[in-house]
């Protein structure tokens, strides 16, 4: 009796631990109004970086460290992704970025999934949206939100880790306006 007595307290304490890092999380997330980072993007092992600044809802703008000067802009509807010589326009709701971008949805999400603990660093949750499946990571300890993993139709795998995260910034809001085609 003792010994399911331990059991029964061992998994409501583990249980509860978890709880309150998914309640942390979807804290912190809420309270974001912008946030701006450096990223590294893995997309079918073609490995790309720079720095991003996302706005909720649902505007993003990145600018890449290449020699093409890409940039990739959504401004909540549609989204851009622009290099000296190419022009690429897509309506965003086509897009995995369109779930992403949507903090108010992802809170949703977050609060009826289940977390994944990744190691001793990472907690990851896990759906399928539109034919994409989509993977957030967050940290364990600050409870940002440090990356994701979209899977498109096409199995196109797409890996995006955030750094020298910066949360609430002061933006400038002509950041978002789409790049016109040259």
């Amino acid at each position: 009796m003792k010994k399911l007595f331990f059991i029964i307290v061992y998994f409501s304490i583990i249980s509860s631990v978890s709880a309150s890092i998914k309640e942390n999380i979807i804290k912190k997330f809420a309270d974001i109004k912008n946030v701006s980072f450096d990223f590294e993007q893995n997309i079918n092992g073609k490995i790309e970086n720079g720095n991003c600044v996302i706005e909720y809802p649902k505007k993003i703008y990145c600018r890449y460290n290449l020699s093409n000067q890409k940039v990739l802009v959504a401004n909540g509807k549609s989204l851009v992704i622009k290099t000296l010589s190419s022009y690429y326009f897509y309506p965003l709701e086509k897009t995995p970025l369109d779930t992403i971008l949507n903090k108010e949805y992802l809170l949703k999400k977050i609060k009826n999934l289940d977390q994944r603990e990744m190691g001793d660093d990472l907690i990851n949750f896990n759906f399928v949206e539109n034919e994409n499946e989509i993977n957030l990571f967050f940290d364990k300890k600050t409870y940002n939100l440090i990356g994701w993993q979209t899977v498109d139709i096409y199995q196109n795998v797409s890996i995006t880790y955030l750094s020298s995260i910066k949360r609430n910034q002061k933006l400038k809001k002509e950041i978002f306006k789409l790049p016109q085609q040259n």
